[in-house]
């Protein structure tokens, strides 16, 4: 039963929230959030979210899950010493009027065969903790008694395999922005 509810909310988290990620990200980007903070509070939503014992209540899971990540980083943001205005305001003006649209659902699910993609190219051991870990939903202490290794392996795989993950995504995004940045005019030569 516990395995059916898990593999239930890692598939509903893929289907309705996953897509609308990389505009969080870019939103909390612009709010000059460090790309370190914004990896470790989107990680931790998902976490609260997968942990929830039901989602029937949840009728905009994209509105829901920026709730969840714009109270953690809040949160986060009152513990510390200095924290540029513009930052709070910038996180707290977000008005959910980013509806999803058919272009928003075939971007999402673009960007979630990209994550896949690049799961699948982690070295062997690590791909199958990750994706058991963070796609099928299984606790760090199944997977280690699955595999037959200790749960500080299995916490040190999914760490490493996330990182890198995510490390690929902003080597690919960065390319991609190069190539797409205006290119200087050539100077013509004798005239």
């Amino acid at each position: 039963m516990i395995d059916q509810r898990r593999q239930f909310m890692a598939q509903w988290v893929a289907a309705n929230v996953l897509p609308h990620e990389p505009v969080i990200r870019a939103r909390l980007a612009r709010a000059r959030v460090a790309p370190e903070e914004i990896d470790d509070v989107i990680q931790e939503a998902y976490s609260r979210l997968v942990a929830l014992d039901s989602v029937a209540h949840i009728k905009r899971p994209h509105a829901y899950f920026f709730s969840v990540v714009r109270n953690l980083l809040v949160r986060r943001l009152k513990r510390e010493k200095v924290v540029p205005i513009e930052t709070i305001a910038e996180i707290e003006s977000y008005a959910d009027d980013q509806a999803l649209t058919p272009e928003r659902e075939a971007g999402g699910r673009m960007e979630y065969a990209r994550v896949r993609e690049l799961i699948a190219a982690l070295p062997e051991r690590c791909r199958r903790i990750v994706e058991m870990r963070k796609i099928e939903g299984l606790s760090q202490r199944e997977i280690a008694t699955r595999l037959g290794v200790t749960e500080s392996v299995v916490e040190n795989q999914v760490h490493q395999g996330i990182r890198a993950v995510q490390r690929a995504m902003r080597d690919q995004d960065a390319a991609s922005e190069r190539l797409a940045a205006p290119r200087p005019a050539r100077r013509q030569e004798g005239g």
